[in-house]
């Protein structure tokens, strides 16, 4: 369904799915671990994040970050990022009430056109031998990454009086 709205063309469009022509600002999510002893599963994200933040940096682009574990935060403040959020000691089992505010100031900043793209490092599981670090976009959500239909449907958007209007006959 997400495909699907995503390639129709609606009157209204939801921001998260509406692209900007031009990236002056981003916003980063940098998800690393709290602890170390993990080999070079927290090494290899960051130095990723380290090469694309100097490359964002030639182009001009300016880069507010937001960091959830305290390896990423620690590593942002000693390159001197300027970072809106984080979220540290969250355990193993994170819970979504301590990150939701974290978060929101990404997802706020770019409802608000304070970030023209939002995009999230992390590290990928691929098996216990092997994890790769991960820099995609979040926002503004691409149709090609929900997948492309087969087939274009179009969508009738209803109000709840005529719905109940309906569900009464």
């Amino acid at each position: 369904v997400a495909a699907h709205i995503c390639h129709a063309n609606p009157e209204y469009r939801h921001p998260f799915l509406v692209s900007r022509d031009s990236v002056k600002r981003v916003g980063l999510i940098v998800i690393t671990t709290d602890k170390g002893l993990c080999g070079a599963l927290n090494t290899n994200l960051l130095r990723q994040v380290l090469n694309q933040y100097k490359e964002w940096q030639a182009q001009g682009e300016e880069i507010d970050v937001c960091c959830i574990g305290n390896k990423g935060f620690g590593f942002m403040q000693r390159i001197g990022a300027n970072i809106v959020s984080h979220a540290i000691q969250i355990g193993d089992r994170p819970q979504m009430e301590k990150l939701i505010g974290t978060i929101k100031v990404m997802l706020d900043g770019y409802v608000k056109d304070r970030f023209d793209r939002v995009l999230i490092a992390y590290t990928r599981f691929i098996n216990t031998m092997k994890q790769e670090p991960v820099i995609e976009q979040l926002l503004p959500v691409s149709g090609e990454k929900l997948g492309s239909p087969d087939s274009v449907w179009d969508y009738i958007y209803r109000s709840e009086e005529h719905t109940s209007e309906l569900q009464s006959h």
